[in-house]
C-alpha cells in the first residue's frame, strides 16, 4: 500500500495552516474580542475548515475529470454559498459580514495553488488589515433590541437618564440608544442599545433573542 504524500497535498496543508491562522486572527482577536459570542466563534471556525476542504477537493476533481463534473462543481459552489441563508433566526449584519469573510478567505486559500506562499500570506494579511481598520477605527459596537417600559425617558432631553437607567438595570456599558416603535397605550417602546461588551459572563449576552414579531405581539 502506497502511503506517500503527494506534493499537491503538502501544498494544500500549507495553505490550510495559513487559512486557519488568518481566520483565527480575524475571529478571535477582532470579532470575539468585542462581541463575546461563543456560538458564532464556533460556527465561523468550523465553517472555514469545512469550506476549505470542500473547495479543495472540488477543484481537484474538476482538474482530473473536467468533462464530467464541470456542471456539478458549479452547482456545488452555488450550494456552498447558499448556506449563508440559514433556516433559523436572521443573523445580524455584522455576523453575516464575518461569515462572508470567513467563507471568502477559505475559498481564496483553497484555490490559490498557482501563487507563491509569500503572495498568499500577503493576501491573507490584506483581509486581516481590512477587518482591523473597520473594527478599530470605526468603533463598531454590538447592539441589542430591547423592550423599554420607561417611556417617560425616551425624549431627547432625558436621553442621559434613559442611558443611566438601562445601564443600571442591565449591567451593560451603554454608548448609544436608538428609539424605534412606541406604544403609548401600554407605555412601551422598542429601543436598540449599543454597548461595550466587557465580560464573557454577562448575563444579558446569554438571554434568548426575541424576534421583532414576538416583540410586537407582547406590546
Amino acid at each position: 500500500m502506497d502511503i506517500t504524500i503527494s506534493s499537491a497535498f503538502t501544498s494544500m496543508l500549507i495553505r490550510l495552516v495559513v487559512c486557519i491562522v488568518a481566520n483565527w486572527v480575524i475571529i478571535d482577536r477582532l470579532y470575539y474580542a468585542k462581541s463575546r459570542r461563543r456560538d458564532f466563534y464556533f460556527t465561523f471556525m468550523l465553517i472555514s475548515l469545512a469550506i476549505f476542504f470542500i473547495i479543495f477537493y472540488m477543484i481537484f476533481v474538476l482538474d482530473n475529470f473536467k468533462s464530467k463534473v464541470g456542471i456539478g462543481v458549479g452547482i456545488g459552489l452555488f450550494g456552498i454559498f447558499s448556506i449563508m441563508r440559514y433556516r433559523t433566526d436572521t443573523m445580524p449584519v455584522r455576523e453575516m459580514t464575518y461569515l462572508f469573510i470567513v467563507i471568502s478567505l477559505s475559498l481564496v486559500n483553497a484555490i490559490a495553488s498557482g501563487i507563491s506562499i509569500v503572495e498568499l500570506l500577503l493576501t491573507n494579511l490584506i483581509f486581516i488589515i481590512g477587518v482591523w481598520i473597520c473594527e478599530k477605527r470605526l468603533h463598531l459596537n454590538p447592539a441589542k433590541m430591547m423592550q423599554y417600559d420607561r417611556i417617560d425617558l425616551i425624549t431627547p432631553e432625558r436621553r442621559d437618564d434613559m442611558i443611566a437607567d438601562i445601564e443600571r438595570r442591565t449591567g451593560l456599558k451603554v454608548v448609544n440608544v436608538e428609539v424605534g416603535g412606541i406604544d403609548f397605550l401600554r407605555d412601551m417602546a422598542v429601543v436598540k442599545v449599543y454597548y461595550i461588551s466587557e465580560s464573557v459572563g454577562n448575563s444579558v449576552d446569554k438571554q434568548t433573542k426575541l424576534k421583532l414579531t414576538e416583540m410586537n405581539d407582547t406590546l
